[in-house]
């Protein structure tokens, strides 16, 4: 009995659950009633009688159910967005010389400091907290006027501010500057000198080599531009107008310029 009553608990639970499936597939389906059929067979090898239930469904009509079409709607952001920085200047190697410049920097020296901070990426941010073209932390951004960091120029202008005063700091010695600028310039006071980090260490190798590649492009350029000078023709001043007399057969004189 106790077998029976499972059996036909499982059954109704089946059928629920297949009705329950069908109804969640989706709006095109079609919920169809079910029938519970019992029968009552004897076992052959047992003797013992057993119910079956088959659970067989309706077939009913289906109904075609208008399509509903909505409208997308626009939904304003609940914060709002944060401004887009400012795209680099496409002549951003000119800004750079011509900062340089104003500040008495070799621009070969801004340059390869440039290139080992960020590789002229003025989005660039360190997971130390540096960021921009030349990797100011804030305290020094807003230390020497830095007002967007992500904005190329102001970053630029900010860096050369800092370098400016490292070199006046340190008497214009470039790698006490340079060694300043990565590791502070409180860590060259205490030391005395370059800091034994290993990281300013190789910072100063990477950025001799950056600068002896830009002095050398730079004296391959000026040797071109004499090259070129050279291999122009002179040139000559054009004379002005000359007056000549001209006496004809009849003895007339006439004066034309040639």
């Amino acid at each position: 009995m106790l077998r029976l009553c499972f059996g036909l608990g499982w059954a109704v639970w089946a059928a629920a659950a297949l009705w329950g499936a069908d109804a969640a597939a989706g709006s095109e389906a079609v919920r169809r009633p079910v029938k519970l059929t019992s029968t009552v067979r004897s076992d052959p090898r047992t003797g013992k009688l057993v119910r079956s239930v088959v659970v067989t469904a309706k077939p009913v009509t289906e109904r075609k159910v208008a399509e509903t079409v909505v409208a997308p709607r626009v939904v304003a952001s609940i914060e709002p967005s944060a401004p887009e920085p400012a795209a680099a200047p496409a002549n951003l190697h000119d800004a750079v010389d011509r900062i340089a410049d104003r500040h008495g920097l070799s621009p070969d020296l801004l340059h390869s400091v440039i290139q080992v901070e960020s590789n002229y990426n003025p989005y660039a941010v360190s997971p130390k907290g540096a960021l921009g073209i030349m990797q100011l932390i804030p305290a020094t951004a807003r230390r020497f006027g830095v007002a967007d960091v992500f904005d190329p120029v102001d970053n630029i202008e900010g860096g050369a501010r800092y370098l400016e005063y490292l070199l006046e700091m340190f008497h214009g010695d470039p790698l006490l500057a340079v060694a300043a600028y990565n590791a502070g310039e409180n860590a060259v006071v205490k030391y005395g000198n370059v800091p034994p980090y290993a990281e300013t260490q190789n910072y100063l190798r990477l950025v001799a080599r950056h600068l002896a590649e830009a002095h050398k492009a730079s004296a391959a350029k000026l040797k071109e531009q004499k090259e070129q000078q050279a291999a122009k023709p002179p040139e000559t001043k054009a004379d002005g107008n000359h007056v000549q007399d001209v006496v004809e057969a009849d003895g007339t004189v006439r004066y034309v310029t040639r």
